[in-house]
């Protein structure tokens, strides 16, 4: 199942709450002002479930020019947008200003919806959507499809959750899970008996209770106590829901858009970010240097300064090099989107992608400045290592295979695997002649499946151990050097993830339950034993009361494992306190005569040659006695 955030965006009193109402059953309006006010001021979440099952939460953002700062913070991780327009009145100004933001911050998919189409008739439908063709032409939502509906009646809501449907089917590119989780904030506040509560969208990775993560820019450890993800208490969130989280640790006060939580250590507060910027088309305005501007990124909304690197100035349609030098310190990513807006007055001319999230101070029109700049925005070589890094989520890859690959000296490329490692995006397993990496996401990935291979196993076969190692690495990781499975094995159970008795592998949790079958088998194997002494008897032989297949044999391994029994050979066992005595006995008739032979045992334990035979062939194999020549004679191991 896809975890959908399908957001609006669209002039005001367009009907976009009302939309949402229509589609969900809930309004989104949540204070007591925008319901009086009958516009949206602040972010408005709920969902709807699609017809083939999948959830879609759904976004709510301010139309009013003077809440835009809200409206940006609700497009992050917003997996498809629905532009609503007023059919009645066509696109107005900040329609205008929400295509502008939505381009820059990177939005691909979208859907036009004509709404109150109740309201016009079909000959003034067809210029308004002529209209708004022309007005969309060169724009990322020139082939976006067009819907028209009525949110008051209900008229055209099925074949807009239709094309909702198809789209997230077939253009939505699910999340990455298995990456490292980052969840910018858009609301903090406290409950009574609960604490600080905190919602944002995930944007990758996954958080799970009971986690300890780290509030940027504030710095600050906190544990998550609790996870909501619409409404639902979970024990795991993933990439692209919206998720309400119960904190510890930490006060609201603390806390304010803008603020990220991520794993410590894994981001790095700046006040300075050197980025690509592109002045829009439709700007009437051209950007100087040092101009004051609001950066609108993620959640986050703070005052900076717009050093020119590269120009004296952008105009419309222009794009350069600038390094923004922030008045606060903010967290994000290489390659986050951002919006700026003039500082007054307020009204939106560009945005951009972040090239460097902790750059150096720079000065202007430096070349070798200007080069870096255009190599990161290419892409660094660490970027490329890491994608063929990724490429090979089944098998790992070598150092030295990757510099052959890349055509990169093995120095770059140690280099590159250091800054991927630091930044906790793959694992390095270093060998004698060589070094292997991996995938943070096709580890993780991996793991996952053998976890659920093993607890599957454990449903199979409750009363084993586990897994043997080996099995497991030829079924997942054949093609991974047996030394390089070893030390990921050795990995995951250092980490907890997953446990090992001898060369057995199991879920970290698991026990052999000794429940009332394994109490049945374990006392028919054990009374038997006792019973017989040193006659010993064939397992095969053994009468069991009714039992599932393959419990009497599970069973007993478990008893051998746990030294209650012991392997005389492939047909005989016994209690291991029998051959403990026996053992006793034999080591005091070696160290009195020297030599003992399998008439002296069979007689010494009242037993028959047929089963003293294979009880000297025991002590042989466990070192108290050796063959000196003669079959059925036997001297002390040392």
């Amino acid at each position: 199942m896809k975890h959908i955030i399908i957001g609006t965006a669209g002039h005001i009193d367009h009907g976009k709450t009302t939309l949402i109402k229509a589609l969900t059953g809930r309004n989104t309006d949540r204070w007591e002002e925008e319901q009086r006010r009958g516009i949206t001021i602040d972010l408005g979440f709920t969902y709807f479930d699609l017809p083939n099952g999948d959830r879609a939460g759904i976004i709510d953002v301010p139309g009013h020019e003077r809440f835009i700062n809200n409206m940006v913070a609700g497009v992050v991780g917003m997996d498809l947008v629905m532009l609503v327009i007023a059919a009645d009145e066509g696109i107005m100004p900040q329609t205008r200003e929400h295509m502008d933001i939505l381009g820059e911050l990177g939005i691909e998919k979208s859907i036009i919806v004509l709404n109150k189409c109740d309201l016009v008739d079909e000959e003034w439908m067809e210029l308004v959507e002529e209209e708004v063709r022309e007005e969309l032409h060169g724009t990322f939502l020139e082939n976006a499809p067009i819907v028209k509906v009525s949110a008051a009646t209900g008229e055209g809501l099925p074949d807009l959750i239709d094309t909702i449907q198809r789209m997230t089917e077939n253009e939505v590119t699910e999340k990455d899970i298995h990456t490292i989780p980052r969840l910018p904030i858009d609301r903090a506040f406290t409950i009574s008996g609960f604490g600080t509560i905190i919602t944002g969208t995930l944007l990758a990775g996954t958080i799970r209770k009971e986690d300890t993560l780290c509030m940027y820019p504030i710095g600050k450890e906190c544990k998550i106590r609790n996870i909501q993800v619409h409404g639902e208490n979970v024990d795991v969130c993933y990439a692209g829901q919206r998720v309400a989280i119960n904190l510890s640790n930490i006060k609201k006060s603390e806390i304010k858009r803008g603020c990220v939580l991520a794993p410590p250590k894994n981001m790095k507060n700046t006040d300075l970010l050197d980025v690509r910027l592109n002045v829009l088309p439709s700007s009437m305005r051209i950007l100087t240097n040092n101009a004051r501007l609001h950066l609108f990124t993620g959640t986050s909304e703070v005052l900076c300064r717009a050093v020119l690197l590269d120009k004296e100035e952008i105009g419309p349609g222009e794009s350069g090099f600038v390094q923004l030098r922030l008045e606060e310190e903010i967290a994000v990513r290489r390659g986050d989107r951002f919006v700026v807006r003039f500082y007054s007055p307020m009204e939106t001319i560009g945005g951009g992608v972040i090239l460097e999230p902790n750059p150096k101070w720079k000065k202007r029109f430096q070349p070798d400045v200007i080069e870096e700049l255009k190599k990161k925005e290419s892409g660094s070589s660490a970027d490329v290592i890491e994608l063929h890094i990724r490429q090979h989520d089944k098998t790992m890859v070598t150092v030295a295979e990757l510099a052959k690959i890349t055509a990169l000296a093995p120095e770059e490329v140690e280099e590159d695997v250091k800054e991927l490692q630091a930044a906790g995006q793959i694992h390095v397993f270093p060998m004698k002649k060589d070094t292997y990496v991996w995938h943070r996401s096709s580890q993780e990935s991996m793991t996952e499946s053998i976890l659920k291979e093993l607890e599957g196993f454990h449903k199979a076969h409750p009363y084993r151990p586990g897994m043997p190692k080996a099995e497991v690495h030829m079924r997942f990781m054949k093609q991974v050097k047996p030394n390089v499975f070893d030390m990921y094995i050795e990995m995951l159970i250092n980490e907890r993830k997953i446990g090992r008795s001898g060369e057995y592998l199991h879920a970290p949790a698991y026990e052999i339950p000794k429940d009332a079958v394994f109490e049945k088998a374990s006392r028919t194997i054990l009374e038997t034993f006792e019973k017989a002494g040193y006659d010993f008897v064939r397992f095969s032989e053994i009468v069991f009361p009714k039992l599932p297949d393959g419990v009497k044999e599970d069973v007993l391994q478990v008893l051998i494992s746990d030294g209650t029994v012991v392997k005389i050979n492939d047909e005989m066992y016994t209690l291991a306190s029998y051959m403990e005595k026996a053992k006793a006995k034999i080591i005091e008739k070696l160290q009195k005569d020297g030599l003992i032979t399998i008439a002296e045992v069979r007689d010494m334990l009242g037993t028959s040659r047929k089963s003293a035979k294979p009880i000297l062939e025991y002590m042989d194999s466990q070192k108290v006695t050796k063959k000196t020549g003669a079959e059925s004679e036997r001297v002390a191991y040392l």
